[in-house]
């Protein structure tokens, strides 16, 4: 399995789930203003879990495809801008194919701002990195909104394994 087809799937599939989990939460009643709230006091608030969602792509793709791309330093400010930076990222993995990324094995260095390197494969990065991150931030958001009373279930955080089910004898 390469990069892209482990990626961009996945990637696309929890993009839209958070879509409609968004669409979901724009409902609260607390509104707009949900997205200040946190799981703990030393986490961020979910409007930070969405912007780090729709910018862990972007990233990937940057260090593994090329990909011309700019992290934003802003939270979303209200549900309808969060559906926006979805649906933009949503587009930028449309653009991508499997010819762009670096092999699985090919290494490069990825720091972090708080000056921490690490030297990983394209297949090593996908694995160890790019995917727990986006299911954190994606699960954490999801917890946030449940916390906070948005009718929420498992089947919100993985709609697309409606795919799979497989029909009664």
């Amino acid at each position: 399995m390469t990069p892209h087809d482990l990626l961009i799937p996945t990637w696309r599939n929890m993009l839209r789930a958070l879509s409609g989990m968004t669409d979901k939460a724009a409902k609260h009643e607390k509104g707009d203003a949900l997205l200040a709230e946190k799981l703990a006091d030393d986490m961020l608030p979910l409007s930070t879990q969405y912007r780090f969602v729709t910018n862990l792509p972007g990233e990937g793709l940057a260090r593994l495809a090329g990909l011309d791309f700019t992290s934003r330093d802003d939270d979303p400010a209200t549900f309808a801008e969060a559906k926006e930076r979805i649906a933009g990222a949503l587009a930028m993995l449309d653009r991508v194919r499997p010819d762009d990324f670096l092999g699985a094995e090919e290494k490069f260095d990825m720091t972090l701002p708080i000056g921490m390197t690490f030297h990983l494969s394209a297949q090593e990065y996908a694995r160890d990195w790019a995917l727990p991150n986006f299911y954190f931030h994606t699960s954490t958001a999801y917890a946030i909104m449940r916390m906070n009373g948005v009718e929420l279930g498992k089947a919100d955080l993985v709609p697309h394994m409606g795919a799979y089910v497989k029909a009664a004898a």
